[in-house]
């Protein structure tokens, strides 16, 4: 199978908004109603992404899914302080990206 190369983070992260979109109504339904799509990229790629090499879509989607409700919802609370809650795209995960 045919590895999928992304131009962007940006264009990476429109490709897995129906997960983030997923996780995040997941989490609304848990009653964790102030966690947006946005926080859940930014603690993946704070918490699990960053690090990584060789990162594959499938790979991505299955962290955003899976990753431990709470662990988010921590991210999020010790980050609620900051007034820029928006998706960042800079960093090394750019790189990475580009290395395909």
């Amino acid at each position: 199978m045919d590895d999928v190369a992304f131009s962007s983070i940006e264009e990476l992260y429109k490709r897995v908004k129906p997960a983030l979109v997923t996780k995040c109504s997941e989490l609304k339904r848990m009653g964790i109603n102030y966690v947006t799509e946005e926080d859940i990229w930014n603690y993946l790629k704070d918490n699990v992404w960053n690090n990584s090499r060789n990162l594959r879509l499938f790979h991505m989607v299955d962290d955003i899914l899976n990753t431990d409700n709470l662990q988010i919802d921590d991210y999020v609370k010790n980050k609620m302080g900051s007034k820029n809650r928006t998706v960042y795209f800079n960093d090394k995960m750019e790189d990475d990206i580009n290395e395909k």
